[in-house]
């Protein structure tokens, strides 16, 4: 799987809830009104793309975020993803 269809994978993950207070998953163009308080990666997820999002959304929630911004995702054996926080 390519990087752009990864990142595609995961645009359309995103639009689903994952609770009323966590971080929500947004674009470039939305994180441009937003203040940016950060970044968190995460690595070894076995599973699926929807795990990765919750440890994104977890991460970001910890330091506070309301939202972020997928910068990179890859997939091998396990999912790695890094995500811009924002406030």
């Amino acid at each position: 799987m390519n990087v752009k269809t990864t990142i595609a994978t995961l645009s359309v993950l995103s639009v689903l809830s994952f609770g009323a207070f966590a971080a929500d998953s947004i674009n470039s163009e939305q994180a441009q009104n937003l203040q940016s308080v950060g970044s968190v990666s995460v690595s070894g997820v076995a599973s699926s793309p929807m795990d990765m999002h919750q440890a994104l959304i977890q991460k970001a929630d910890a330091q506070g975020a309301t939202a972020y911004r997928i910068v990179e995702a890859r997939q091998g054996d396990n999912w790695h993803a890094t995500a811009e926080l924002y406030k």
